[in-house]
């Protein structure tokens, strides 16, 4: 009964490799807990209960855990160093809909929640895509 508990984890994990969700693993570790019970019980029933309450249990205790340190270990795209809360000038008229800026010789989409004028200067505050939201100085 175990290489069947074990076969599903390697599909599980297989799964998670594909589909990168952090939600499969949960369900392999639970077939490998499952697997090492079933070395101790052959009842079907209860294995199989035992298969979908620690995979729950996993998805809502193990996952979250998984997540923040995903979060954490997000690499910075280098932009918070070199342009955030740099000046800027702007080269085209800045508003909520469009508007370019440039800085380090470089030009830039903007966005802005007040109209600015080309040749101000402006602070840039964040970045979404390819697009920096900015603020008059």
């Amino acid at each position: 009964m175990w290489e069947l508990f074990l076969s599903i984890a390697i599909i599980f994990v297989l799964l998670e490799i594909f589909i990168p969700s952090l939600f499969f693993i949960n369900f392999a570790l639970s077939a490998i807990a499952v697997a090492v019970i079933s070395l101790f019980s052959k009842s079907i029933p209860f294995l199989t209960i035992s298969f979908v309450l620690f995979g729950f249990i996993f998805l809502f205790t193990i996952r979250p855990i998984f997540l923040r340190l995903k979060a954490q270990n997000t690499q910075k795209t280098g932009m918070e160093e070199k342009y955030i809360g740099q000046i800027a000038t702007v080269i085209e008229d800045v508003n909520t809909d469009c508007g370019v800026v440039t800085i380090y010789d470089e030009r830039w989409q903007a966005r802005s929640n007040e109209p600015i004028l080309k040749g101000e200067k402006v602070k840039i505050k964040s970045y979404q895509g390819l697009i920096f939201q900015v603020e008059k100085i």
